[in-house]
């Protein structure tokens, strides 16, 4: 396990040092790191690799969670690490940081993988009312239908334990945590800033998403001018979990490609 304080806050992140075009990997709501170890394992060894618990999840400290706080926290950790030019993936509110993130910080960010994710996701509504509901009751009551979400129904049929595994990640997520992030995502709409990348981005969607459906994401697609949009089946919100193999090919197709 590494820490690092950044902005205030302790950070947890795990990096692997290599040699070559460094990889950073930002998760989604709810979730840890550790949604990116199958991803990880189809990459080669020797390739620098980072993944962090933004505020609020895994062992990071909560805190003050807008959008351009969990961008520059990503920033000033890979300031921190002497990484720049880097292929970010991130996936759902992960692929919002890195959009940001490419936005303010274009020397940090060559290329980008955005999976299941949009460049506003939404509604002020929704958003509000999950975060009511979070400070009412906590994430016990909603995490049920938040797995539906997450997963397809083909994955909540047949992977049992690993869905209840899942399950308790997101119910031991901080509350604090958890509803300061989905007020970032509420105030987020990058939709008048994302036409002005010049990194190219593959936009990947999982067919079964609840989310952030195909439709969402081939929208992101369709407002960055340098991208590639895909569909993978029998996938719902969490393809670095439902199809790890296919994420990383396109972290690698990309890592081929010139920025």
């Amino acid at each position: 396990m590494s820490f690092a304080i950044i902005n205030g806050a302790a950070l947890h992140f795990r990096f692997a040092p290599g040699g070559g075009i460094p990889v950073v990997l930002l998760n989604s709501l709810g979730t840890d790191m550790r949604i990116w170890d199958g991803v990880i394992a189809g990459l080669p060894a020797g390739m620098p690799v980072l993944s962090i618990d933004k505020r609020g999840h895994g062992l990071s400290d909560d805190g003050p969670a807008s959008m351009d706080q969990l961008v520059s926290d990503v920033a000033v950790l890979m300031d921190h690490l002497g990484l720049k030019g880097a292929l970010i993936c991130g996936v759902s509110v992960g692929g919002m940081i890195a959009q940001g993130l490419a936005i303010a910080r274009p020397d940090l960010v060559s290329r980008l993988v955005l999976c299941c994710t949009g460049a506003r996701i939404g509604d002020a509504l929704s958003w509000n009312t999950r975060i009511e509901n979070v400070q009412r009751t906590g994430i016990v009551p909603m995490a049920d239908a938040v797995l539906d979400r997450w997963f397809s129904p083909s994955f909540r049929k047949s992977q049992a334990a690993d869905l209840a595994g899942y399950r308790n990640m997101l119910v031991r997520t901080s509350p604090q945590g958890y509803g300061a992030v989905c007020a970032a995502i509420r105030d987020t709409d990058l939709r008048g800033q994302i036409a002005g990348l010049d990194q190219p981005a593959h936009c990947i969607a999982g067919a079964d998403d609840l989310a952030t459906p195909p439709d969402v994401v081939r929208a992101l697609a369709g407002l960055i001018p340098n991208a590639q949009f895909s569909i993978i089946d029998n996938c719902g919100h969490l393809p670095c979990i439902e199809a790890p193999d296919i994420v990383a090919n396109a972290i690698l197709e990309m890592l081929e490609r010139e920025a």
